[in-house]
């Protein structure tokens, strides 16, 4: 069973986006600066590093390029049932399984940008990564100092990120060492996220998240605040306000998916962070990165190795897992659909050939194989990068 995880803030990079400018999911930078009321595709393809580490800009250029890279991933026919993002990124998985639409997701990271942003400022803080510490350390160390400073992200066993007052995270980071910590790492973040420091940006961010609709998700989303998946609306409003205040549970939300039966993990974002504490966390699950549209090729066949191998897999639900050798066909536009008459079961489909039109746009497989069957019904209304027909290439 397949999971999707989503980069946080702090993988950005400069130029992420250059890769994905010819690729048909780059349309969604369009709709995003359109959202967003500014210039998306300068982030991606031109800010440098300085631009990039502002709040109110890594933020929106990793939820957006994390969404280009999801919708390159859905027009091979892979989905997941499974999602889960770190911080920033549960945006990207509440938007994936269909919680919040894609405009209103763009808005609400603007809003959480900005509002961080400003919240840094007074009381200003710091972050530091402690390494070779259990969670109880960590803990404890805070505890031991008695200022303000606390675990703010439980990232992997024996990894937590402490936060708070720039005195009390060096005294936490010394007493964490006296338990027993390899290294205390100061993190190059603008102030203490995920603690009682972003009061005032969860009060302003309340505001925005009461004003988008929020709908059940499909399949399971599991939320930082408490690693445990929810499906109720109202449940995920109070957690997405209580988010910047509390503590980042990823290791436990990793264990939530993979005691649910996910064991394969798939990053999807500028980054591989994520990547990397699937792997110091769950140990014999299968760990994937997409970042580049030449990892599109790579994981279509890691996860064709995959499905072979667990084929006979009881805990594999039909649906839930991948048929590598499936395409599904986009539609490039929104309109009404009307297939071709001379494509039916068991045609075989020539790359570049017409399946048909959606008003007046036409519809060209990009792919060879033979044909499996429509799946969007003739003079339905469709929107772009909704899947219409599917194909296997085997």
């Amino acid at each position: 069973m397949i999971a999707f995880t989503y980069s946080g803030q702090g993988s950005q990079q400069p130029g992420m986006g250059s890769p994905w400018l010819n690729h048909p999911s780059w349309e969604l930078v369009d709709e995003a600066s359109d959202a967003a009321g500014r210039d998306v595709a300068h982030l991606l393809l031109a800010a440098d590093s300085g631009e990039l580490r502002a709040t109110r800009n890594a933020q929106l250029a990793t939820f957006v390029i994390s969404m280009v890279i999801l919708d390159a991933v859905e027009r091979l026919g892979i989905d997941a049932a499974g999602h889960a993002g770190h911080s920033l990124g549960e945006y990207s998985a509440l938007t994936a399984a269909g919680a919040l639409e894609f405009a209103d997701a763009v808005s609400l990271v603007v809003e959480r940008g900005e509002a961080m942003e400003i919240a840094v400022v007074q009381p200003p803080g710091t972050m530091a990564a402690v390494l070779g510490l259990e969670d109880a350390g960590g803990e404890e160390a805070c505890a031991a100092v008695g200022g303000d400073v606390w675990v703010a992200n439980y990232n992997a066993p024996g990894q937590v990120v402490i936060a708070g007052s720039p005195a009390a995270v060096v005294a936490a980071g010394e007493e964490a060492k006296k338990l027993g910590a390899k290294r205390v790492t100061k993190l190059e973040v603008a102030g203490a996220f995920h603690t009682p420091y972003m009061a005032t940006a969860r009060d302003r961010l309340s505001e925005a998240v009461d004003g988008v609709e929020i709908r059940p998700p499909e399949g399971i989303v599991v939320a930082n605040v408490d690693a445990t998946a929810h499906k109720n609306p109202a449940t995920w409003r109070a957690l997405m306000n209580a988010q910047l205040c509390s503590p980042v549970r990823w290791s436990q939300s990793l264990e939530t998916l993979s005691a649910a039966g996910f064991n394969t993990f798939i990053e999807l974002g500028p980054g591989n962070v994520l990547t990397g504490l699937v792997k110091r966390t769950l140990k014999s699950a299968t760990r994937l990165t997409v970042n580049t549209p030449t990892h599109l090729d790579s994981l279509l066949d890691r996860l064709a190795g995959t499905t072979e191998s667990t084929a006979n897999d009881s805990r594999l639900v039909e649906g839930e897992h991948l048929f590598a050798t499936d395409r599904m066909v986009v539609s490039p536009a929104s309109g009404v659909f009307t297939p071709v008459a001379n494509v039916s079961s068991g045609h075989i489909v020539k790359p570049g050939e017409l399946l048909g039109h959606v008003g007046i746009t036409e519809v060209h497989s990009p792919f060879a194989g033979e044909f499996m069957g429509w799946l969007a019904l003739e003079t339905e209304r469709v929107t772009s990068s909704q899947p219409v027909a599917w194909l296997r290439t085997k």
